[in-house]
C-alpha cells in the first residue's frame, strides 16, 4: 500500500471529533512483519488452519485504534472545563467519551480507506487485548477498541454469519420528533 495513501487516511482519522478536543486517542500503525507478529498474539498457528477468513491474514496494513481514558479525566480537570465534574475520574462519566471519539477515529480511517479504492475491515480484540498491548509496547493506562484491517478486496469472499442478518427497517431505526 502506497504510503501516501496511508497517511492520508490516517491523517483524516487523526482529525476526528473529540469531547472537549480532548484527542484522547492514538492510532498503532502495524505493516509487514507487524502483521505477522499481531496473528501471532491474537490467533495462534493450530487455530489458523481452520480460520474462515486466510485472506485477512494477508491485509497488508492493520491499525489499532487506542483510546486514552485518564487524558478525558485530565482534561475536563482544566478550568474551562471543571464545572461538569468530569475531572473527577472515569466513573463520573456517564458516556465514556473515549470510546466514541476513537471509535469515530475507527470510522473514518474505515471510510477513507474506501475512498482511495481499499477494503476495511473493523473487528475486535476481545480475549487478545492485553496480548495486543504486550506485543506492541502499549502504555498500561491506554484502550485498543479493536483492529481496522486494509487491503484490496477480494471479488470472492465468504459472508459471515453476521452479515447475513437483515438490516432494521428504515422506519423502526429513525425517529422524527419523538421515538
Amino acid at each position: 500500500m502506497p504510503t501516501e495513501v496511508l497517511d492520508r487516511i490516517l491523517d483524516l482519522a487523526r482529525h476526528v471529533p473529540a469531547a472537549g478536543n480532548t484527542q484522547g486517542l492514538d492510532l498503532v500503525v502495524l505493516e509487514g512483519e507487524q502483521t505477522a507478529k499481531y496473528w501471532d498474539a491474537t490467533l495462534p498457528s493450530e487455530r489458523r488452519v481452520n480460520f474462515p477468513w486466510p485472506r485477512l491474514l494477508d491485509a497488508p496494513v492493520l491499525i489499532i485504534p487506542v483510546s486514552w481514558p485518564s487524558a478525558y479525566v485530565e482534561r475536563y480537570s482544566e478550568s474551562d472545563k471543571q464545572r461538569t465534574g468530569l475531572g473527577e475520574g472515569e466513573d463520573a462519566w456517564t458516556v465514556p467519551y473515549w470510546y466514541v471519539d476513537t471509535a469515530f477515529s475507527a470510522m473514518v480511517a474505515m471510510l477513507a480507506a474506501v475512498d482511495e479504492g481499499l477494503g476495511a475491515l473493523f473487528f475486535g480484540q476481545f480475549e487478545h487485548e492485553s496480548a495486543v498491548k504486550t506485543a506492541f509496547n502499549i502504555p498500561e493506562d491506554r484502550r485498543p477498541v479493536g483492529t481496522i484491517a486494509l487491503g484490496y478486496a477480494f471479488d470472492e469472499q465468504r459472508p459471515s454469519a453476521s452479515s447475513q442478518r437483515p438490516r432494521r427497517a428504515f422506519d423502526e431505526v429513525v425517529h422524527r420528533g419523538n421515538w
